[in-house]
Order: C-alpha cells, then sequence, then structure tokens
C-alpha cells in the first residue's frame, strides 16, 4: 500500500506500481501477483492453516476482480500460516488401503498431510500439499470429497509428477505448479519471487462439480476436462478458499496442453485461461460467473478451434451483464475499464461468443482491429 493508502501490486524484481500492467515484463501484475499490502496479514510460526477475516473493505464491494481476487489468495495462502505449516509437517503419505494398496495422504486445514516420494495410486483426503521435493505418482491420483492438494511450493525442487489420470472430486480443489511470472510459489521470497515448480500430468486431468482447479506451468498431455462446481455464482469466500479469505475460482495459465480444454456449467466467482500452448481445442460453455469481467480467455497459442457458447458474467454496478474478455483491466481501483488487449492465436476457427474482434480498450470504443 502507498502513501495515498491505495492497493499496490508487485512486480518481477520487487517492483511496485499502482496500476496493474509491470513496467520491466509488461504482463498485468494482477495475474496471481501477490499484494503486498497484505503480506503482512495473519499469524506466522503455526502448523497448518489459520481462517483469516477477508479484509473485503479494501476492495468496493460492487466490483470483485479477479485481480483482487487471486492478490488475495497468494497472500492469505502466504499469511495464513500454509506455507510455514506445511512446510514444517512432517511428511505422512502413510496409509495403504488394504483393499487395492492405493496410498492416502490425509489432513485438516489446521495439520495438513504432506505427499512426497513415489507411488502408485494415491488418493487425497482432507487437505495435503506437496512441500518436501518430488511427489510422483505412477497410476491415478484422486481428489476425494471437498479434499484439497496444494502443490505450489518450490523449496527443494518440489513438484508433482502424476503418469496416469487425475481426478477431482465434488468440492475438491487442486492448485498445481507455480512460476515467478505469474503466479509465485507459495514458499517464494515476498520481494522477488525466483522459484518455481512444474506441475506435469502424462493422463488427463478431470474435475467434476469441483470447487477450485488452479493451474500454472504445467505441462497435461491428455487435456483437461472441468464441469459443474464452482462453489456458486458469488464471490464471497467459500469452502477451504474461506480460510484465506477467497473466492472460490479456475484458472490456467502458462500451461502446456496436448489435448483438449473443456470448461463446462462452472457457477463460480472468476474463469481464466492465460497464454496456455493448447494442441487441441478449447471449448468454453454455459459458465455463468459473478466477476463482471470474468472468462478471461488471454494470449493462447490454440491449434484446434475456440468455441464459446452460453458464457455470462456479472452484473457490474451499473446492472451490465458481459459474456467473454480477451482483455485485462488497467484500472488502478478495479473499474472494468480502461482494458488491455491480449488477443488469442487460433489455428482452426472462433465459434460463438468468441467469433468476433478483439475487446476494446475502452468503454465504448471500437472493436479490433485483430480478431478475439
Amino acid at each position: 500500500m502507498d502513501e495515498s493508502g491505495r492497493l499496490c501490486y508487485l512486480c518481477g524484481g520487487g517492483h511496485y506500481v499502482r496500476s496493474r500492467t509491470c513496467p520491466s515484463t509488461g504482463r498485468h501484475a494482477g495475474m496471481g501477483r501477490r499484494m503486498g499490502a497484505l503480506d503482512t496479514i495473519g499469524e506466522h510460526g503455526r502448523l497448518g492453516f489459520q481462517r483469516v477475516k477477508s479484509n473485503a473493505a479494501l476492495i468496493p464491494k460492487e466490483r470483485w476482480t479477479m485481480s483482487w481476487t487471486r492478490l488475495k489468495l497468494w497472500c492469505f495462502l502466504s499469511a495464513a500460516g500454509l506455507t510455514l505449516g506445511l512446510m514444517g509437517a512432517i511428511p505422512v503419505t502413510a496409509s495403504a488401503d488394504e483393499g487395492d494398496g492405493t496410498y492416502t495422504c490425509s489432513g485438516t486445514p489446521t495439520a495438513p498431510g504432506v505427499l512426497t516420494g513415489h507411488h502408485g495410486s494415491v488418493r487425497i483426503s482432507g487437505v495435503c500439499g506437496v512441500t518436501s521435493g518430488p511427489a510422483t505418482v505412477d497410476g491415478k491420483l484422486t481428489l476425494l470429497k471437498d479434499s484439497a492438494l496444494i502443490a505450489a511450493f518450490g523449496t527443494g525442487n518440489s513438484r508433482l509428477t502424476v503418469d496416469g489420470n487425475v481426478a477431482v472430486g465434488n468440492g475438491a480443489t487442486l492448485i498445481l505448479g507455480c512460476i515467478p511470472t505469474s503466479f509465485p510459489c507459495f514458499d517464494d521470497s515476498p520481494s522477488a519471487p525466483t522459484l518455481s515448480s512444474h506441475g506435469s500430468i502424462d493422463g488427463r486431468l478431470t474435475a467434476d462439480q469441483p470447487l477450485g482447479v488452479i493451474v500454472h506451468n504445467s505441462s497435461l498431455q491428455g487435456g483437461v476436462s472441468e464441469t459443474g462446481g464452482g462453489g456458486g455464482v458469488t464471490c464471497n469466500p467459500t469452502g477451504i478458499f474461506a480460510f484465506f479469505g477467497s473466492p472460490a475460482y479456475s484458472d490456467y495459465e502458462d500451461n502446456s496442453i496436448e489435448g483438449n480444454v473443456t470448461v463446462s456449467n462452472l457457477r463460480s466467482c472468476w474463469l481464466g485461461l492465460a497464454r496456455n500452448r493448447v494442441e487441441g481445442s478449447i471449448t468454453l460453455n454455459n459458465n455463468r460467473l459473478a466477476d463482471p469481467d470474468a472468462v478471461e480467455i488471454l494470449s493462447n497459442t490454440i491449434s484446434g478451434n475456440l468455441t464459446c457458447r452460453g458464457n455470462s458474467t456479472g452484473p457490474d454496478k451499473a446492472g451490465n451483464m458481459y459474456d467473454v474478455w480477451d482483455s485485462v483491466d488497467l484500472s488502478p481501483i478495479g473499474e472494468i475499464w480502461p482494458r488491455g488487449q491480449t488477443p488469442n492465436t487460433v489455428n482452426g476457427k472462433r465459434v460463438g461468443q468468441c467469433n468476433r474482434l478483439q475487446d476494446p480498450g475502452t468503454q465504448g470504443g471500437a472493436r479490433g482491429p485483430l480478431k478475439f
């Protein structure tokens, strides 16, 4: 926060700015950046999560932009004790089920389990993290109902590799991968992030009625299917996200995806896809988001088609509804306009709501000149 009391954003190299574009990289500072003003919130040194009161008073109630939302998530995850809790937890992967030999990692928000080492198939029950070096799953990884797996730590070469499929169950949350330029690791330096964790899934990532799926800096060989879930059309904190004072959301950024990506019937605060290289097609259908500029589809390179049908977001403070965006808001106070244009590269067809020229830079301005 600067001398005027306005919230600031951290760009690479510890450079704080009041707009959301980092001068050094030109990237949108809201893309998973931490919020320096909130780094000290919470009590450090305790195992596990601590429930943190939301600082929603800092954010205009009528304008929950996702820049605010993801900055809050990063800060609260760090400050609420997640980093120290998971990093200090004793690695526990224990308990192979007698029936099928599947390992179960289990924990709670205040006493999370730690997944590490090499295993066949794995189930996540409760809350677990990948914080103590690499974790490899040869078979299937299953997140059970209402569970959470957080694999976004960089210390000790921590990373998650799954040779089979990943199934995210009803109400469950997956956070996979981190990178300094768009989503810093939760155990990284507050002033100059340098750590990264590369996630890898050789099979298919399937999420059926999840609470949230957040994937950065990862290789997904079998594509993505996310259907339903999301915690409802609200930006009020819910589920595991409520421990961090953050709304639930889903986000895929800076990934290499060999198959198709489909997100449908999601009911949540926000949905984003940015800077992904997708060898198949992207399909976004019938998603309803509370944030007015949700469904941000930014600078993706898509070998197949980009199809968008039946998506709606908002309303904003004036009651306006929107659908999909290929631009980011640049306002220092969280308004929708002005916007930075970030069109996609689509080798196939643009279909439905995405079959148009790129968003205007100003409200009421002309679209184009490039395609969405």
